[in-house]
Parts: structure tokens; sequence; C-alpha cells
């Protein structure tokens, strides 16, 4: 039992701290240049009509992406910000829509045994550029761990937990990725900041 508030503990701790990263991220880059376009996203299957200016505000209100994968299983895509170190930060729910406690497919964590050896993660998720027709993948630190939410070994019925991945940034000029991730449809992003 302790094992599990240490993981729920730790994984409250990183949903806290990307937020917090985001924030000062949002307050250090504020400016002019931000287009007030509602339009943030693509593939969002419930638009709101405009409920926030950019994407960073997302965060607090609708998504700016939703994915549909197996079971009832949903991910809502938060956020999808440009950071100084040269990454995009990924920021979402992923949410039991189902009837009962779903154990997380093994699918997402990807098919790369480095990533597989450090436990279940979104290490399978890549963002896709088709204009300039490169994909990237989760970023690793340097024992190969993937930078994103890891230990989620199932969700239950009507949960909600935050989940986060990073990745390479693409270049400057390139706002809009597709989310592609493990047995969930993929979405179409804007990239922020």
């Amino acid at each position: 039992m302790s094992i599990r508030f240490t993981t729920k503990a730790r994984r409250g701790m990183v949903a806290l701290t990307v937020a917090a990263g985001l924030a000062l991220g949002v307050a250090g880059c504020g400016g002019g240049g931000d287009d007030e376009k509602p339009e943030v996203t693509a593939s969002a299957s419930k638009d709101s009509g405009g409920s926030g200016p950019s994407a960073q505000e997302g965060q607090a209100g609708e998504p700016v992406a939703e994915l549909k994968g197996p079971n009832g299983l949903v991910l809502q895509i938060t956020s999808a910000s440009r950071d100084a170190g040269g990454f995009i930060t990924v920021s979402g729910d992923l949410r039991n829509d189902g009837d009962k406690t779903l154990t997380i497919p093994a699918q997402l964590s990807g098919n790369e045994t480095e990533i597989i050896r450090n436990g279940r993660s979104f290490g399978g998720a890549t963002l896709v550029d088709s204009k300039g027709k490169k994909r990237y993948y989760v970023l690793r630190d340097t024992d190969g761990r993937p930078l994103t939410t890891t230990g989620i070994a199932s969700i239950k019925s009507g949960e909600t937990l935050p989940v986060f991945m990073q990745f390479p940034a693409p270049p400057t000029d390139t706002a809009d990725v597709s989310l592609q991730l493990p047995m969930f449809a993929p979405a179409d992003i804007t990239i922020s900041g």
C-alpha cells in the first residue's frame, strides 16, 4: 500500500511541477504575437465554441484535442507548449468512460526495449510533423527512462488522471502536428509558444 501511495504522490508532484513550470513559462513568454484563435484544435470532439484565446489557457478549461482509445479510454489534451529548452510538453487528462476498471494497455509504452524496461508509460507516443515529414519520439533521460507519466497500471471507471509527454521541438515555424498514441485515434494539435 505504501508503494501505491508513493506512486500517487510522485505522480501528483510531477503534475504540480509541470503545471508550475508551464505557468512560469506563460508568464515569461507573455507579450505580443499570440493570435486569439479559438480554433486551436482541429480534432477536438467537443468544441465549446471558443472558450479561450490560446492553447496555453486551455490547461484550465476546455481540451485542445481528444483521442479516443479502447474500452472507453479517452485522452484529453489540455496543452501543447514549446519550452525554451528545445522541447514540447504535451499535457492532458486520461479518463475512463467505461463502466469497469481498466488495465492500461501495455502498447502505450511502445515497443522499444529500453523504454519497456522502465515500466508502464506513454513512451509509445509520437508527434508527426506532416509538413516537415518528420516523426518525433518521446524524450528520455540519461538512464533511458521516458519523459512521460509512468506507473499507471489501471484506471477506475469514471476516474481521471493527469498525464504528460515531452518531445523534441520541431522547427519554430511548425505549429500544427499530429499526436499519435498506440491504440488511440490520432489528433491534430497546435503547439503554443
